[in-house]
């Protein structure tokens, strides 16, 4: 049975294919704040079917139409506080993040997910919040280890940062900018390019 294009590399000493499945895509989306990064995100990950994926995406509190924080929510349902207007702990302009809450959900949720090759692991987002946490910062370094076995799906600040920037540097991470020209396409682009990699 002939391989797929995506499976056949010519061996060292011969013009035979040999089996060695190629990188796993890394993908971080970025773009201004609004541009729809979760969106997409989102989209994707209901194109490919989220019990084939593992871990988190952020999402905004709002009381009486104003923006008083945000919460994390894992892909199996789980919820619960990143950071709030006003609460104690490492700040971010007005918020206050929520550090155990986030690794109890997000960080234990890409725990979970690293277990299993066959899933997407999807990380909305490598922000100033999320960076507070150590637990999630070495939990990243395994994620995007260029022979990590997981295709990774994610989002990454837009601003200067030293760590996010060496991600971006990464062997295999490709950084896309999400703008209003190319936010209703992504969800279909990015799934049919990630779905070839999870079970």
């Amino acid at each position: 049975m002939t391989r797929p294009a995506a499976l056949r590399r010519p061996g060292p000493d011969t013009d035979e294919p040999v089996d060695r499945p190629d990188p796993r895509p890394r993908i971080l989306l970025t773009g201004r704040p609004g541009c729809g990064k979760t969106t997409v995100v989102r989209r994707a990950v209901e194109r490919i079917g989220v019990g084939r994926c593992a871990g988190f995406y952020t999402e905004e509190v709002r009381e009486r139409g104003r923006r008083v924080g945000f919460d994390v929510v894992t892909l199996d349902g789980r919820r619960g506080p990143l950071a709030r207007v006003g609460v104690p702990g490492p700040r971010v302009g007005r918020y206050g993040v929520d550090l155990a809450s986030f690794e109890r959900l997000a960080v234990s949720a890409l725990e979970a997910g690293l277990q299993n090759p066959a899933l997407l692991l999807v990380i909305d987002e490598i922000g100033k919040m999320e960076l507070f946490s150590t637990r999630f910062v070495e939990l990243l370094e395994p994620v995007f280890d260029p022979q990590a076995p997981n295709a990774v799906l994610g989002t990454v600040l837009r601003g200067r940062h030293r760590y996010v920037d060496s991600l971006r540097r990464r062997p295999g991470v490709r950084v896309v900018a999400v703008t209003v020209e190319n936010r209703d396409r992504l969800p279909r682009q990015l799934s049919a390019e990630l779905e070839a990699f999870v079970g």
